[in-house]
């Protein structure tokens, strides 16, 4: 489809049913139990720094792997193929030494979900699946200090943070990504550089894509790590007008639903949530079977809380297979008209109605 079909549809879909998004790449991986060498692949075999762990690697070594796991996600339901590039950043790869690389990590991980989503899309061409390309939310923030002795020290400056996130949107773009996603978003700052990348790709290109753009809750309080309240973390961002605004991530569905709730309640666009299997346990593993995750986010499908639904951390295909089953009876959540006023944001919102 040209970009303008995909936009029709997506909005019709939108407007007809919830869309399903796909669920854990990193759970599936670990179930591989790919090793150092699996990770290297002929091309790295030499590289001087441990890489095993480097999940977005894969895309140029284990690119089957990854096809497959995302094939699993698609027949499963899901609508969406998200990238296997969480981590496909300078600031990131950083950590393993890879900062040249993630143009290419970018560009082969949207390649690789385009050719999946095709595939399936032949399969069923009167449901086409897209590619949801994936920015995450990098290993540096830029309101936080990592020294405890300096709270004004930062790590990395916006226009780096901004850069990095270019050379990923470029390479995403270049690989077939029909929208993009902006997630599990803990420092506003952050997603504000990403957001300012997008736009300058997307002024450059003379297009634009849709954009999802996801925070994630790090506590009961129910507040970003760099302390902004929902609908603060909301009046931050608005005036991109994304496609669809979310959370994922963070306490699992139960601990989510008042979150989800008020970012219902306070937006004016459509609603995305993806949640974790639970917490994890003390193993690091996720108990929320399929049947209980199901139950969970059905219950916020059948209260019109939703418009895009899948799993984060410990879902598999079986808990989107679930999931889609349990959303396909309800309708998804209608957008809503908010009052005009000034909206500002602290850590708190400040509405000037």
């Amino acid at each position: 489809m040209t970009r303008e079909e995909t936009l029709n549809y997506l909005n019709a879909e939108a407007k007809k049913r919830i869309l399903i998004l796909d669920g854990a790449m990193g759970t599936m991986i670990q179930r591989r139990g790919l090793s150092e060498e699996d990770f290297r692949g002929e091309r790295f075999k030499d590289w001087p720094s441990p890489l095993k762990g480097n999940n977005d690697l894969l895309s140029l070594t284990q690119p089957k792997v990854i096809e497959e796991i995302t094939l699993e996600y698609l027949h499963a339901g899901a609508d969406f193929a998200g990238t296997n590039t969480f981590n496909s950043t300078a600031i990131s790869q950083a950590d393993y030494g890879m900062e040249e690389l993630c143009y290419e990590l970018n560009k082969e991980g949207a390649a690789i979900a385009r050719r999946a989503c095709d595939q399936v899309t032949a399969e069923t061409p009167d449901r086409p699946r897209l590619v949801l390309g994936s920015l995450g939310p990098m290993s540096k923030t830029l309101s936080l200090s990592p020294d405890v002795n300096d709270p004004g020290f930062r790590a990395v400056t916006f226009d780096e943070v901004k850069e990095a996130y270019k050379t990923a949107v470029e390479g995403l773009i270049d690989g077939g990504a029909d929208l993009l996603a902006v997630e599990t978003i803990f420092d506003t700052l952050n997603a504000k550089a990403a957001i300012f990348a997008l736009e300058e790709v997307f002024d450059a290109r003379g297009y634009a894509l849709p954009v999802v753009i996801s925070g994630t809750i790090t506590d009961l309080s129910g507040r970003t790590l760099s302390g902004q309240t929902v609908e603060a973390f909301w009046n931050s961002i608005r005036h991109v007008k994304p496609f669809a605004v979310g959370l994922n991530c963070s306490l699992g569905a139960e601990g989510m639903r008042p979150h989800i709730a008020e970012l219902a309640r306070v937006s004016d666009t459509l609603i995305s949530a993806y949640p974790n299997a639970g917490l994890p346990n003390e193993f690091g593993e996720y108990d929320e079977t399929p049947e209980m995750m199901s139950a969970q986010l059905g219950e916020w499908a059948q209260s019109g809380l939703v418009n895009l639904l899948g799993g984060c951390c410990g879902s598999t295909p079986e808990h989107i297979r679930a999931i889609a089953e349990a959303a396909a009876a309800f309708p998804p959540h209608e957008k809503h008209e908010v009052a005009t006023a000034m909206r500002l944001s602290g850590l708190e919102p400040v509405n000037l109605i």
